[in-house]
């Protein structure tokens, strides 16, 4: 595990997938803050929401962010420097042609969309430029999917325990493998900046 700020050596990563859970909003707010214009870096997430309600994650950060913001749909391409929010009540996933496919299956660990059905297929498509952040959050998901990535030889972030409003999910990823970066979310954004820049050049 490293700190920041030290010199970002790793190859070009071409996307960035998230997961978060209770306190995931505000989490996300702080870590894609302040976001360059020209940012190239397309972002996908996943956080938990209740199945029989609307989501409005895109609008809301599409209102704070200086890049464009999409509820994900089924066949869509992920698209360079675009911040994406899996729709509620269905699993988001990345296919090898790299756009998405949303899916009824049943419920991971009490959760459609689930992280770590979204991680697991990003892995597969994206292998080592893939790069997986997980936040706060209240059950285990995205253990499984950071890992996944991980054995990819993609890059691995994980919110700092200590600051997650809740730690539950830091700690779940923290016990299935031994992540690149346990950082605070100003740290995370750092990393973020870091990758934008790898990927733009």
């Amino acid at each position: 595990m490293t700190t920041l700020p030290r010199p970002y050596t790793r190859k070009r990563v071409d996307t960035v997938v998230l997961g978060a859970s209770a306190g995931g909003i505000d989490a996300l707010m702080v870590l894609l803050e302040g976001l360059p214009a020209g940012w190239r870096l397309p972002m996908t997430v996943v956080l938990h929401l209740p199945e029989n309600h609307d989501s409005h994650l895109a609008e809301i950060f599409a209102l704070r962010l200086p890049i464009p913001v999409h509820e994900a749909a089924d066949k869509m391409p992920v698209a360079a420097g675009s911040l994406y929010f899996a729709p509620p009540g269905y699993h988001l996933s990345i296919e090898r042609e790299r756009c998405f496919s949303l899916s009824c299956e049943a419920p991971v660990l009490f959760s459609r969309p689930s992280i770590d059905v979204l991680m697991a297929s990003a892995a597969d498509a994206y292998g080592p430029a893939l790069a997986g952040f997980l936040l706060t959050g209240a059950n285990d998901d995205g253990a499984e999917g950071l890992h996944r990535i991980h054995l990819a030889g993609g890059l691995t972030a994980v919110q700092d325990p200590k600051e997650a409003l809740i730690s539950i999910m830091p700690n779940a990823a923290l016990a299935r493998h031994a992540p690149d970066h346990v950082l605070p979310l100003r740290e995370l954004h750092a990393l973020l900046l870091q990758l934008e820049a790898a990927h733009a050049h």
